[in-house]
């Protein structure tokens, strides 16, 4: 599972353009929205395509969303269990 986060930390830097971040930046556990690394709504679309081309995961239930992409580490947790 740690080759799995890592994967999507640098997913995460990659695709939200956060190239002043280090993997290191990124707490698994910490929350990616608000208090965390301080997400807003757009990137949060950007990480359910990111689920859709790179793991073949599709989210129906924008509910699940929020628990899904809590923090890295639940979402590492859901691509596990559903892939």
């Amino acid at each position: 599972m740690d080759d799995l986060i890592n994967k999507l930390k640098v997913e995460i830097i990659e695709v939200l353009n956060l190239e002043d971040l280090d993997l290191d930046d990124i707490e698994t556990d910490a929350p990616l929205f608000n208090e965390g690394l301080g997400l807003d709504s757009i990137d949060a679309l950007e990480l359910i395509v990111l689920m859709e081309k790179e793991y073949g995961i599709k989210i129906d239930d924008p509910k699940k969303g929020k628990e899904i992409f809590y923090s890295v580490k639940t979402m590492a947790e859901f691509i596990t269990k559903n892939q």
